[in-house]
């Protein structure tokens, strides 16, 4: 199976344009076994610089987008289309229609600002098995997101490590179909720092979706302003939304790793 490797921020996609069964694209993500990856985003191309993505997460589940995921993709079609600054890639996914525009261009290194669609928020309240009550906000920008504030360097809730309050989030009985955590710090008016377990890998290095979401809970909860830089472990993005109703746009790098192919048993 030909493929193309990705990422976005240490966020890390296969890109497939070819029939991808569930175990297959499971057996592509090992990272000791297979090419290793976050996810495969199999591309269906309807036009040079437009397409179909369908996401399957590094565990088999099906995802309805990864922002990371879609810039990754937009990167390549710009690549092999030779795109320069300005143009623009429309990709229809499963949390719908999304343009990116080429920012900067220096192949296999992209900038992207994407269109991410409007998002809703809602304050919600969860206890963990422990009985902490943890206050957050649930955020839907195109896949779901739980979204908390913690004050520690460390990211700390309640003393606990972020990857385990984040996995008990993740499968809370609250969430049938499982959410994406973010867990955020405020740094100052226009930025602030996440740290992510995201629903199918685990902990990740970045997210464009909880990128987004993290910025519309900090900027709805007036804990900061937009547009603003979020910083991940593996980099910045930033976001400009100017509140409910309106949509939201995500500028970050993408860049090609390599292409290849996997046989596949």
């Amino acid at each position: 199976m030909k493929f193309v490797k990705a990422h976005a921020c240490g966020n890390d996609f296969l890109i497939v344009e070819e029939d991808c069964e569930i175990d297959q694209a499971i057996a592509l993500c090992r990272r000791h076994t297979g090419i290793g990856a976050d996810g495969v985003e199999v591309l269906e191309k309807t036009g040079e610089r437009a397409g179909r993505i369908r996401l399957i997460n590094a565990d088999g589940s099906i995802a309805e987008i990864s922002g990371n995921g879609t810039r990754c993709v937009a990167a390549w079609m710009a690549h092999t289309s030779h795109a320069a600054a300005g143009d623009l890639i429309h990709l229809e996914t499963d949390a719908g229609p999304r343009t990116c525009r080429v920012v900067a261009a220096n192949s296999p290194h992209f900038q992207m600002a994407s269109a991410m669609g409007i998002p809703t928020m809602r304050h919600a309240m969860v206890m963990l098995p422990q009985g902490l009550a943890v206050e957050g906000y649930v955020v839907n920008t195109g896949n779901p997101h739980f979204v908390l504030f913690a004050d520690d360097d460390d990211f700390e809730v309640h003393g606990l490590d972020w990857r385990s309050v984040g996995k008990a989030i993740c499968f809370h009985p609250d969430f049938p179909a499982q959410t994406n955590v973010e867990f955020v710090r405020v740094l100052a008016t226009n930025t602030i720092a996440i740290r992510i377990f995201e629903r199918g890998v685990g902990p990740t290095t970045s997210s464009g979706t909880g990128t987004c979401a993290s910025a519309v809970a900090s900027i709805a909860s007036g804990r900061a302003a937009s547009p603003l830089t979020v910083i991940a472990e593996g980099g910045e993005q930033s976001v400009a939304w100017s509140g409910e109703g309106s949509e939201i746009t995500l500028t970050g790098p993408a860049e090609i790793i390599c292409t290849g192919e996997a046989f596949l048993g």
